[in-house]
């Protein structure tokens, strides 16, 4: 996805200019035609790197609440826009919105404006802008945006503020241990050499020289070996075996499942809330679920219903959701209110998801403690252990 710059003719031949985002100009002339304009140049843009980075989710958030009570409070867009641009508070987004203010103010729509900024802009939020342009009711599919956003940052802050104690934990612990092999182990290797040694402290001196001695060449295996595991990744048959693996694992599947169905049923239900049709929904929800496992059975459940279908079939084939959760969407289908059901879906499984996870947590830390303590006992058995096999002997 790329960003064109384009000047164009409309039926009056008047001069249109704005920016679009397509796979190539082909698209773009394609998307042109589709508004009855006739192209005349059209040119491949270069973002700079500031605006290739993407913004925070709460910054993002923040920004659409904001322009939503502007308009709410009579502010036309494009000063709402403008505004936006002025703020000091995100110096890359307000960058972003002076782009979209110059393309909205070229005659571009806010969507497509958006729409040019990828990074910044998801499909999904550019779908629900387009759905709210077309439908007239811009104003309320920004704050709904606002607040689907702020849960997602709401839910990753809990996840990484309940992580941050066990990674401070495991750092420090490995740090102490790493600077024991280093500095402290070493000085008795020479006293270890005149005397028979057990199979810990000869495990035990044979790290602690592997980790003087070449930490070079394990830091590049270890580069490797990540760039390997990346590599792989990135190849959608091992990573669909890898994805099937971790959802076999007893409880971490389970989570990880249940994270991915919350996801699809979040965003499903908020882009159906606000207008967009249900292929279209199920098109952008699969792109955005995060899991290949549930992008297949979207894509499985987008083909049933294109053929008159129902959507709860080819779900509960899947396996990967649960029967409260297909019954729900079944009476959702029937009932004609599927978008509340997959936001009601959403809200229950992430209540699970936050009670699985302070439970793992809790769990979590106690069980590294044993580890690091189980660690250094090692290396204090290792070390003592032949001195008192000598003192015995003398």
């Amino acid at each position: 996805m790329g960003t064109f710059a384009y000047i164009a003719r409309d039926s009056d031949g008047q001069r249109v200019a704005g920016k679009l985002a397509g796979t190539d100009e082909k698209a773009v002339v394609a998307e042109l035609q589709s508004r009855r304009l006739v192209p005349v140049r059209i040119s491949a843009q270069r973002e700079s790197i500031a605006l290739r980075r993407g913004v925070s989710i709460r910054r993002l958030a923040t920004a659409y609440c904001q322009l939503a009570d502007l308009m709410r409070a009579g502010v036309p867009l494009l000063r709402g826009l403008r505004l936006m641009g002025r703020s000091k508070t995100s110096p890359r987004l307000a960058s972003v919105m002076n782009d979209v203010a110059d393309a909205v103010a070229d005659g571009t729509r806010l969507a497509d404006a958006m729409g040019a900024h990828p990074v910044v802009f998801p499909d999904i939020h550019v779908a629900m802008v387009r759905a709210g342009e077309q439908g007239g009711f811009l104003e309320q599919v920004l704050e709904r945006m606002g607040t689907f956003l702020e849960q997602q940052a709401d839910s990753r802050g809990k996840v990484i503020g309940n992580l941050i104690y066990p990674i401070a934990l495991l750092t420090i612990g490995l740090s102490i241990v790493i600077y024991a092999m280093i500095v402290f182990v070493p000085k008795f290797e020479t006293f270890y050499t005149r005397i028979d040694i057990p199979w810990p402290t000869e495990v035990l001196i044979g790290t602690s020289h592997l980790l003087r001695n070449h930490w070079l060449v394990l830091i590049i295996a270890g580069v490797v070996l990540s760039s390997v595991i990346w590599w792989l990744s990135q190849r959608r048959d091992i990573h669909r075996q890898f994805t099937a693996l971790q959802m076999r694992i007893p409880k971490w599947g389970f989570l990880i499942q249940s994270l991915a169905v919350a996801r699809f049923c979040r965003i499903l239900g908020t882009l159906l809330t606000n207008g967009i049709p249900l292929l279209s929904a199920m098109q952008i929800s699969r792109d955005a679920a995060g899991n290949i496992l549930l992008e297949e059975a979207i894509e499985r459940a987008t083909e049933s219903v294109r053929s008159g279908e129902t959507l709860t079939r080819p779900l509960d084939e899947s396996g990967l959701f649960a029967e409260d959760v297909i019954e729900m969407i079944s009476v959702g289908e029937s009932a004609n209110n599927l978008p509340e059901v997959l936001v009601t879906i959403a809200d229950t499984l992430e209540k699970r998801i936050d009670r699985m996870l302070a439970i793992t947590l809790r769990l979590l830390e106690p069980i590294m403690l044993l580890g690091l303590a189980g660690v250094v006992l090692f290396i204090f058995v290792a070390l003592i252990v032949p001195m008192m096999r000598m003192s015995s002997a003398m």
